[in-house]
Formats: C-alpha cells, sequence, structure tokens
C-alpha cells in the first residue's frame, strides 16, 4: 500500500511499459509482398484431386443412406408389403411416430424415407444440441406455413427433458407438426405419457450380420455413392466377419469399411489382416445404467434360475466386457442364492455372500474369477423358491386377513407386570420333548404357508416335517404336555 506522503508519478509509471513492445507509437513495418502469399488466388489452390481419390466430405454411412422406403434393409416386420407402417405413409395418413431400437438400425433413414415420399418440410434437430429457443421457433414456422406439412424429426428424443417434451404437445395434437421421435432408450421411461400416447411407437430390431455384410458388399462396388471409384474389393466371409464385429450396427460397420479401404492402395483387396485392428478396438454395445444394462442382467439372472451354466457364463462375460461393475454382479448372485436356490443348496447363500466380500477387496481383473465360480454354482445348483412363496404367501395373509393375536404362551414374561398379567403361562419348552416337538402351536389360526420342494436338499427337509407332523400329531393324542411355564 502506498502512503499518502509518497507521490508517484503517472507518466513515470507508465514509461517503461512505453519503452517496449506493449504500445506502438507507429505502425510496424510492412511484411514484402514477396512474402505474402496470395491465400485466395486461383494458383494457391491445390492441384485437383483424380477422381479415384477426391476426398469427400461426407461419411460412407451418410451416402449409403436409403432413399426410399423399400431401400431400407433389415426391418422386414415393420415394413413389408402390406404392413401398418408402409400403408400409413403410403395414403400420408399417419400421425406421430416415435423409432424405438439401436444404433445404426434404421430409424434415421426411415424417417427420411418417409419425409421424401411424403412430399414433407423435413426438419432435423438433435436433441443434445437443441433448446427451448429453437424449437419454439420451429414450432412457430409450422403453425405459419401448415401447406408445408413439416415433419419434424428429433434425433435421440430421450435427451429432451420434460419441459421440452411438453413443449411439443400442443402442435403435435392439433397436427401443426408431425413428429418422429428417434431414440436408442426404452421411451417408456424417458418419453412423457402424454407424448407417448399421441404417437405411434415402433420397435426396429438389430441388423443381422448377413443384412449389414450385404450392404457393404453394395457400398464397395456402388461407384455414385459407396467406394466404386477405389477398386476395392473383399471376400464375403471378410465381410461377414466385419459386420458381426458391430453387432449390428450398419453406420458404424460402413464407416469402418470407408476406413479400411481408404488405407489400402487403390484397387488393393481388403484382407483379414486388415480387420486385426478394428477387431482388437471393438467395443461392446453396454450401457451403465440403461436398457442394455437392464437387459443383460435380466438374461443373466434368468439363466442362472434355469440352471444354463453356458449362457449364464455368457452373459456375465458380456457384463464385464461392457464395464459393469462387478460388485452389482455379486448383489445380483447373493439374491439368486435366497430367492432361487434357497433351502435346496443351504450353502449356496454363505457361498455368494463370500463372493461378494472376495469380490469388493480383491477388484478386477482378478474378481472375474470369484464371480465365474459363483455364478456356476448358482447356475448348477438345485432350485428352490420355496421361501420366496412362503414369504408371499406370509404378506397375502397379513394383508388379506385380520393381524392375529399372539397366543398368551408365547408372549414376554419378562418384568414384573407381565407375570402378573400371566404372560408366557403355558408354554411347552421345546428341549424337553423328542426332537424338540412339543404338540403345541405357535400361531392363534394354523397357517399353511411353507411347502417344501423336493430338489436337493430340501427333499429332506420334507422328509423331517412329514415325520415332525406325524410326530406332533401322536403327542396331541397322547396328552402329553408336561408344562414348563416356568421357562423364559
Amino acid at each position: 500500500m502506498v502512503s499518502n506522503n509518497v507521490k508517484v508519478s503517472k507518466a513515470k509509471f507508465l514509461k517503461p511499459f512505453h519503452s517496449r513492445a506493449f504500445v506502438f507509437s507507429e505502425a510496424p513495418p510492412p511484411v514484402p509482398a514477396s512474402d505474402q502469399p496470395d491465400l485466395f488466388s486461383a494458383d494457391s489452390n491445390p492441384p485437383s484431386w483424380p477422381a479415384a481419390v477426391r476426398p469427400v466430405t461426407r461419411p460412407l454411412a451418410a451416402r449409403m443412406r436409403p432413399r426410399s422406403l423399400a431401400e431400407v434393409v433389415g426391418q422386414d416386420h415393420l415394413l413389408r408389403p402390406g404392413s401398418l407402417l408402409p400403408r400409413l405413409v403410403a395414403q400420408n395418413l399417419f400421425g406421430s411416430l416415435i423409432f424405438y431400437g439401436p444404433p445404426g438400425c434404421g430409424k434415421t433413414s426411415i424417417a427420411e424415407a418417409i419425409a421424401l415420399e411424403t412430399g414433407s418440410r423435413f426438419v432435423r434437430i438433435n436433441a443434445v444440441m437443441s433448446n427451448v429457443a429453437e424449437l419454439r421457433q420451429v414450432l412457430a414456422t409450422a403453425r405459419l406455413h401448415p401447406e408445408a406439412a413439416t415433419l419434424l424429426f428429433i434425433d435421440e428424443l430421450h435427451r429432451f427433458n420434460k419441459s421440452q417434451q411438453d413443449l411439443l404437445l400442443p402442435d403435435v395434437e392439433e397436427g401443426k407438426v408431425r413428429l418422429i421421435g428417434a431414440t436408442t432408450h426404452n421411451p417408456g421411461f424417458y418419453v412423457n405419457p402424454p407424448l407417448l400416447s399421441r404417437s405411434h411407437l415402433f420397435r426396429l430390431e438389430p441388423l443381422g450380420p448377413e443384412v449389414v455384410a450385404g450392404v457393404l458388399r453394395q457400398a464397395l462396388g456402388e461407384v455414385e455413392r459407396g467406394l466404386g471409384r477405389r477398386g476395392s474389393s473383399a471376400e464375403d466371409k471378410l465381410l461377414l466377419d466385419l459386420a458381426m464385429l458391430c453387432d449390428g450396427d450398419l453406420r458404424r460397420a460402413l464407416n469402418a469399411l470407408e476406413v479400411i479401404v481408404l488405407g489400402l492402395e487403390l484397387g488393393a483387396p481388403v484382407t483379414s489382416l486388415d480387420l486385426e485392428i478394428f477387431a482388437r478396438e471393438r467395443r461392446i454395445r453396454y450401457d451403465a445404467d440403461e436398457d442394455e444394462h437392464h437387459d443383460t442382467i435380466s438374461a443373466y439372472i434368468k439363466s442362472c434360475r434355469g440352471s444354463d451354466p453356458d449362457a449364464a457364463m455368457y452373459w456375465l462375460a458380456k457384463m464385464l466386457a461392457g464395464g459393469e461393475d462387478p460388485r452389482f454382479i455379486a448383489r445380483r448372485l447373493v439374491i439368486l442364492a435366497s430367492e432361487d436356490v434357497g433351502l435346496a443348496d443351504p450353502q449356496a447363500l454363505p457361498l455368494t455372500v463370500a463372493a461378494h466380500h472376495a469380490v469388493d477387496f480383491i477388484g478386477l481383473p482378478e474378481a472375474e474369477l470369484t464371480l465365474a465360480h459363483a455364478t456356476l454354482y448358482i447356475a448348477t445348483a438345485p432350485k428352490s423358491n420355496s421361501a420366496t412363496l412362503a414369504l408371499g404367501a406370509a404378506h397375502r395373509v397379513l394383508k388379506e386377513a385380520p393381524v392375529q393375536t399372539i397366543p398368551a404362551a408365547l408372549r414376554s414374561k419378562s418384568g414384573e407386570a407381565n407375570q402378573r398379567l400371566g404372560q408366557g403361562k403355558g408354554y411347552d419348552y421345546s428341549h424337553e420333548f423328542p426332537e424338540n416337538i412339543t404338540g403345541q402351536d405357535y400361531l392363534e389360526k394354523p397357517l399353511a404357508l411353507y411347502t417344501p420342494k423336493t430338489a436337493g436338499w430340501e427333499a429332506k427337509i420334507a422328509d423331517r416335517l412329514a415325520r415332525w407332523q406325524d410326530l406332533k400329531s401322536r403327542v396331541r393324542a397322547e396328552g402329553r404336555g408336561a408344562r414348563a411355564g416356568d421357562r423364559p
């Protein structure tokens, strides 16, 4: 801080800055003209490219996009002649549509083909990059020009929040725009119910390897839109292998083929060596907490429950390759141990709990072996859901019938007040009877909630319960009931 008795001259303070290059008192000398290339002259343009190697601005997947519904491949369940969607498009009577399916299966292609075949004004926006202001402008323009029959295509519709989706409702309901939404996520979870109810929902399936390979073959030979100018070729098996690596994603397969072919000399064939790098970089399509996550764990659980160790191991490997949290898988195994194995193999629960702890402190990749161990144990164990059924039956009785009073003999007699009330009187101490069977009831109104299965260890439980039931009847018939009311 500068004290009041110290005066600093402004000119003196600024002098060091003026002495450097921060302030110019005059313009710097011009660069000689000979050193300044004319970036906009005709001579500065690069020489024209040969037609076979001329750079393209659009990727192969965009150039090969179908131009009509008839050119769309792999969705015969939706587009075969006489199906609902082609009939609606042919008559131009469709309303709003939602296409739900994995990446690269043709959602955008079908939307563009519909716009071309119906002569509609096609407006495409991406929900990731769009905002409310842009959406309002699009809808306002559509209202001003109803004769244009605006078809609004929203890619990744699930990215719109509730307010953005609600903004579409009035114009969709009044027919000012016809919405086509494309989503890779389950619309039941990500699309507002009012918008979903005003739209026809169509589910697209992943494309089969043969279908994808056929399009790749077409792209290799087509000169106008494809890679025909390159003169490259590929065996059918190689194209099929590439299609399988892309998991039904046609866009990914076409772009991969383009990269491979552009990396070859003109006229050079595609070989298995050219696929190796792409194969090493293959990524399993798997999301963190969405459809692929839920569907795969569902398949895994049902495979374990269905005693198919091979299927269970396959889905386990897919989850691990996709980056699933191993602790999540371990928790599901613990649940399976009680829900589906149960008393048929009492060792399943402690084994899966141990596996869960092991996964937690070992971590990947070694924990994969622990998960494989527990998965195979659960998948090959005898199965019983008797615990699940018994618990469900108990909940159902509690919900549908009055709650039973606890019998006085079973109540706690701790404390002087309880003893004065006579609680605990008449209780038969089980250990004083053969096999601990007293003949006493433990419900005011006896219920049959647990029915043992006959698989694995539970078969022994079924035999034991039958013997106890017979013993209980004999004890009652004999009038045995040595009371031990002073027992705790």
